[in-house]
């Protein structure tokens, strides 16, 4: 059997793991695009403060990893994937043919269309290539304006304030981390990273950029002209299913796949930030672009191809972020479930926050903010389900209660299969 797997990133490389355990003799073969060792890029950031070297953003610290597994690495570029003839056609010409094949191509970030956005001195941060070009530029004291502060933005934002550079951010949403922070949350982690000298716009987008000399010049919709002298684009990321747009496979934002992570071609799966599953809270599709689910799903992946029997629970949105020093969390449905209930508690002048969503009896989805109290315990009564009963009006009372309520009726539950 031969197994070829596109990507080489965490989803690839843990699904070739799975695969070679559960089948020694199987043919693999994993495809990366970039001419690096398989990599982590949430380390990226790691790297620009100085932390690791290169080497410590890889996945597998040993050289001879894949040599030794029998895991064949190819260098190349795929431009298209052929599943009724089950093959890959790579840039050059060469062809890689295919028995079971899993896509784990991650994504991409998105480009918006700003005059100016493909001068010299605009970056992406999200290939090891990116991270070489923004640290040999990112000096202290330079000039740097940085576009988005979402999820991956926060994380960009830290690494780059670590090396003492002249910082604004832009957001266009209303508040920091609009896609997983409520308002207030949001508006808390603002404030936070504004007392630590970076300038923050929310509200805001960038209309325009500019050679002005040796910087640049970014117009932005607040009226403000600024000189800078790099810019970073953290605009958020896509699915990467460039390739995949004449396979024959069904696409909407990602790779649509089920429960086994399996394709609308049998023999073709997909895992990472690629597939679109199912949510765990809602039941309807979703592209949970988060390294634990690419991880979970690469497993389920790699047993399926295998002949196993593994199936996903569907896909939690789960969000921990570290930003300058704030911890703030965020899981399942944070912004709230129809027809359901909310309890919050506010402590601006010490930057904590909790809120709890409830469907019913069953907690449904937290926000937290500077507190890493029970975190694990609120994800636990998401995950779970558990129905809450009384201790649904305590916690409506009192939500630091999470504790309590988790023994209560884990001990319940205890009692009641004993």
């Amino acid at each position: 059997m031969k197994h070829v797997i596109l990507g080489n990133g965490p989803a690839g490389v843990i699904a070739a793991e799975t695969i070679r355990k559960r089948s020694p003799s199987a043919q693999i073969i994993m495809i990366g695009s970039e001419d690096v060792p398989p990599y982590s890029r949430m380390a990226i950031p790691y790297l620009l403060m100085g932390n690791i070297q290169e080497s410590g953003t890889y996945l597998r610290k040993d050289p001879q990893h894949f040599d030794k597994l029998k895991i064949e690495q190819v260098h190349g570029h795929v431009d298209s994937v052929d599943c009724k003839a089950k093959e890959l056609l790579l840039q050059g010409g060469a062809r890689v043919s295919f028995d079971k094949l899993l896509i784990a191509t991650g994504s991409v970030p998105v480009q918006p269309p700003i005059p100016g956005i493909q001068l010299p001195g605009v970056h992406s941060c999200w290939t090891m290539s990116d991270a070489r070009a923004i640290a040999s530029l990112a000096k202290p004291g330079t000039r740097v304006l940085q576009m988005g502060a979402g999820f991956i933005g926060c994380i960009i934002l830290e690494a780059l304030a670590s090396r003492d550079v002249r910082l604004t951010v832009v957001e266009m949403g209303d508040r920091m981390v609009p896609r997983m922070m409520t308002g207030l949350a949001g508006g808390m982690i603002k404030e936070w990273v504004q007392s630590k000298g970076v300038d923050v716009f929310t509200g805001t987008r960038v209309e325009e950029i500019s050679s002005s000399g040796s910087a640049l010049s970014v117009k932005l919709s607040n009226g403000k002209v600024l000189e800078v002298d790099l810019v970073i684009s953290a605009t958020g990321v896509k699915p990467n299913i460039g390739c995949l747009q004449n396979s024959g496979l069904d696409l909407l934002t990602g790779v649509l796949v089920n429960e086994r992570m399996q394709t609308s071609h049998p023999d073709v799966y997909a895992a990472g930030d690629v597939a679109e599953g199912i949510d765990f809270s809602t039941g309807q599709r979703i592209v949970n672009a988060i390294q634990p689910n690419a991880a979970d799903q690469a497993r389920i992946a790699g047993i399926a191809m295998t002949g196993g029997d593994a199936e996903s629970l569907g896909a939690l949105q789960i969000n921990v972020l570290d930003t300058l020093g704030l911890i703030s969390s965020s899981f399942g449905l944070w912004a709230g479930a129809k027809d359901g209930e909310h309890v919050e508690i506010v402590d601006r002048e010490h930057f904590k926050y909790l809120r709890l969503e409830f469907l019913g009896d069953v907690l449904v989805g937290a926000t937290c903010v500077g507190n890493t109290d029970h975190i694990g315990v609120l994800r636990g009564l998401i995950q779970s389900k558990t129905r809450l009963g009384e201790w649904k009006s305590h916690l409506l009372r009192d939500p630091t209660q999470a504790m309590e309520a988790y023994l209560a009726k884990g001990q319940a539950q205890s009692a009641w299969m004993n």
